[in-house]
């Protein structure tokens, strides 16, 4: 398997416009994909026939929308945020249910996803890019790090009131785009 690292140089020099590292690219995530598929895929009692499919499908979406990645973030959540929605959009377009699970493979559906932790700190992260710098420091110290709102207040330079004010704010925006998103 390839590393993070490299994945992340051969984005890097795709986005440059350097088609070998493109391709290079594509070759190596298409692995890790079919190894992703694979296992939920059986896991959720379909067969592997339906990887093929879903591999190509995400590699097509990592092609058309490589110039929304961000080289400062780390490059597999973001690949892996796309499968997960191709794999969603996959088995809605299918019609499975949980119903349709082998009763000894229910526990593996229903467990945690093991890229989940790392999408949904991508997706935090993006969605903290849209508040403004005071509301997002003052979410990330209170909120994320656990800092009560004095020791933010001293962190940040603001007062204690303000950190309060940018808190509930942020939460509040954070709530509509979410909700916003949601919808889409």
């Amino acid at each position: 398997m390839t590393k993070e690292s490299d994945l992340k140089a051969l984005m890097t020099a795709s986005l440059e416009g350097d088609s070998n590292a493109h391709r290079s690219l594509l070759t190596a995530l298409s692995g890790h994909l079919r190894s992703y598929y694979k296992s939920r895929l059986l896991r959720s009692g379909r067969t592997v026939e339906e990887t093929e499919d879903l591999v190509q499908e995400a590699l097509i979406v990592i092609h058309t929308q490589r110039h929304t990645y961000d080289p400062e973030q780390p490059l597999t959540p973001w690949v892996y945020a796309i499968a997960r929605y191709k794999l969603i959009d996959h088995l809605r377009r299918t019609r499975t249910t949980t119903a349709d699970v082998p009763l000894e493979n229910a526990d593996d559906i229903l467990a945690s996803d093991d890229n989940a932790a790392a999408e949904s700190q991508f997706d935090l992260a993006k969605l903290f890019e849209r508040l403004p710098e005071r509301m997002r420091l003052s979410l990330q110290y209170v909120k994320l790090e656990g800092l009560s709102v004095a020791e933010a207040a001293d962190r940040s330079g603001m007062s204690q009131s303000a950190v309060k004010v940018n808190v509930h704010r942020g939460l509040k925006i954070l709530t509509a785009l979410i909700a916003r998103e949601t919808k889409a």
